[in-house]
């Protein structure tokens, strides 16, 4: 990590050296329900094991961000997406357009495509969900997911990866459509859904869609061995991208949001984790374009109203407990049910074993840093015998790290935007979230 701090460091002293210069690689990560509690409670659990932080808090520039939409102190993915994405506020729930739903806007990754950049979209969501829809989108209603995908093979952009296409709008209710993975291969897209297919791929093959999954992807604390990783789906697009005009590269952790919506705290972290991973991968490619690079990292928008810090353990936090966590609350559920459905006669104490396993908790020794309280274990036997088992689990390793929760909703606490890189500093102080696609639509050549 000392390593990754003072490359950021000298990247940016190297692109202020010697006049005025602008960047032709421009990478966009944006952390779906992402901002301070997410990014601070995933640097004290890498400081705890001993690393030096996040490489995406170590960047020289930082700016406070404001997330409002036009209609909603409050916003909503859709609405953050297309201020980060367009430049311009609109009501929660569009995509691409003005307030009204009628006025299309450009969004950055459109704008550097009209002046020969090259454009990359990745996301752990579907890839045509709220934010990564933003940038090529142009709908009144993000439920618009058919539509939506028409417009992502519309845009001839280079490269989408993530998530499969949601082909079925909510409320649509007419005759079946036309797939959206033929249509793309007839706009002359190679569709893949295949790991090593996909890894293989080299410069100069065409345009491409990887489908890591059918929909949504898997979160990171339950994805199986070999599945994608987001770090190797940015790696993989930067290679596919670089080209003597430039590229431009936007990258989602969505599931971020998603944890912070079930109050899901050790899931919450390794997303955050997993998406500093992929910021890392740019900083390298970064170390060898130091003069040509300009990597911004923001969120768009808070979700959970998470906090560090709770009254069950008073002025202390252990965010290194969250990794006695092997699975999702929501996982562990389905494997209490399948018991049940195996066993009809299962006892809570069968399943105090599988606590353990999954959640470390210490059924024997309740000083010891993972042992449980009289409260804490009437917590988790009502929700098993109330079958409310995922949230008590929640609750109560929440407890043990010392998270709080305000809300399974959005939040309006501001976000947290760092940069390195050519024209870095541009990004700095108070801002508002629309700003970001002004500043780079400023600085694309």
């Amino acid at each position: 990590m000392k390593k990754v701090i003072l490359l950021l460091a000298f990247i940016c002293c190297f692109a202020v050296a010697g006049g005025e210069k602008f960047p032709k690689y421009i990478i966009l990560f944006i952390g779906d329900g992402m901002t301070y509690p997410q990014r601070m409670t995933a640097e004290e659990f890498v400081r705890k094991n001993g690393g030096k932080g996040l490489a995406m808090n170590h960047m020289p520039c930082h700016a406070t961000t404001r997330s409002c939409s036009a209609n909603s102190i409050v916003t909503d993915s859709a609405a953050s997406g297309t201020a980060i994405a367009c430049g311009r506020k609109t009501n929660n729930g569009r995509i691409g357009v003005d307030s009204s739903g009628k006025v299309k806007l450009e969004s950055t990754a459109e704008f550097a495509a009209r002046k020969g950049w090259k454009v990359g979209i990745v996301s752990t969501m579907v890839i045509n969900h709220a934010t990564p829809a933003s940038f090529f989108g142009h709908r009144s209603s993000r439920n618009m997911y058919y539509e939506l995908g028409l417009d992502m093979i519309n845009s001839g952009f280079d490269y989408f990866a993530g998530g499969g296409i949601n082909q079925k709008s909510r409320g649509y209710k007419g005759p079946q459509r036309a797939d959206l993975y033929e249509l793309a291969r007839k706009k002359g897209y190679k569709t893949l859904n295949n790991r090593k297919e996909f890894l293989a791929l080299k410069p100069g093959c065409g345009k491409i869609i990887y489908s890591a999954s059918p929909g949504y992807m898997p979160a990171v604390i339950d994805t199986p061995q070999n599945f994608t990783a987001l770090a190797e789906m940015t790696a993989k697009g930067i290679e596919l991208l670089k080209n003597p005009k430039g590229f431009f590269l936007m990258v989602e952790g969505g599931t971020i949001d998603s944890c912070g919506h079930y109050n899901e705290a050790a899931g919450n972290l390794r997303e955050v984790l997993a998406l500093d991973e992929a910021v890392k991968a740019a900083v390298k490619f970064a170390e060898k374009h130091p003069d040509d690079t300009l990597i911004v990292v923001t969120g768009d928008h808070e979700t959970g109203g998470m906090t560090m810090g709770c009254a069950a353990t008073g002025y202390a936090m252990y965010p290194e407990r969250l990794a006695n966590q092997k699975c999702s609350a929501w996982k562990f559920a389905g494997k209490v049910k399948a018991a049940q459905k195996k066993n009809p006669a299962l006892s809570f104490d069968a399943v105090k074993k599988m606590l353990s396993d999954d959640f470390g908790f210490n059924f024997k020794d309740p000083k010891s840093p993972m042992g449980l309280n009289s409260a804490q274990l009437k917590l988790l036997e009502d929700g098993f015998k109330k079958k409310r088992i995922e949230s008590a689990v929640k609750n109560v390793i929440n407890q043990k790290a010392g998270i709080g929760w305000t809300t399974g909703a959005h939040t309006a606490l501001p976000v947290l935007t760092t940069s390195c890189g050519v024209q870095s500093s541009r990004f700095s102080g108070f801002i508002e979230n629309s700003d970001i696609s002004v500043k780079l639509k400023e600085i694309i050549r």
